[in-house]
């Protein structure tokens, strides 16, 4: 093996570790509603993406919330501000405003982060590789229900063929006798 080959080697190999990690750490604070759709606290994101303070993430937001009505999004389907008790102190809490956000929303703001922190090159590879895989499963569930069009209108044609047969071997001749059979076909069928 060669020096290269094995720096490749090295490569991938990290890649899937990091790939790893990055998964683990953002599926660790996903949270699931009700509805069964998934979201993200900003401020559970801020901790992530090792903001130190609110106001730093919030100024990456609402550059993400720019992004998502630039690319024709609703900014209110995938940031929606939300307020939570949280504790102070020993027994003591307070409201704070927090924003619960969309696969997509996660996406845009790591894309609008700093690339140079490695939690955020982090995030970046997890949410591309994320909604790649949901866009994939988008394209093979749309080519199912292609699959299943196609094989009903199969199995239909076979259908219209075995009763053509049967009218056929009933005496039916004339257009007007198949159009007749087959009206009352139909009528049985739907109970008319």
């Amino acid at each position: 093996m060669t020096l290269c080959h094995s720096k490749f080697i090295i490569g991938v190999n990290k890649m899937k570790d990091v790939t790893k990690y990055g998964e683990e750490i953002f599926e660790s604070i996903k949270h699931v509603n009700e509805y069964g759709i998934e979201f993200w606290y900003a401020r559970e994101l801020q901790k992530v993406l090792e903001y130190g303070e609110w106001r730093n993430l919030e100024k990456v937001i609402e550059k993400s919330k720019s992004a998502c009505r630039g690319s024709g999004n609703k900014e209110g389907d995938h940031f929606v501000d939300v307020n939570k008790m949280v504790q102070i102190g020993s027994e003591t809490k307070r409201k704070i405003r927090d924003i619960m956000l969309t696969r997509y929303a996660c996406y845009l703001i790591v894309q609008n982060s700093d690339p140079r922190k490695e939690v955020i090159a982090l995030g970046q590879t997890y949410f591309a590789m994320q909604t790649r895989k949901i866009e994939l499963l988008d394209k093979e569930l749309e080519l199912e229900e292609d699959r299943k069009r196609i094989a009903i209108r199969n199995e239909l044609k076979e259908h219209n063929k075995r009763l053509v047969a049967a009218a056929k071997s009933a005496g039916i001749e004339t257009r007007f006798e198949y159009g007749t059979f087959q009206n009352f076909g139909y009528r049985g069928l739907y109970g008319v």
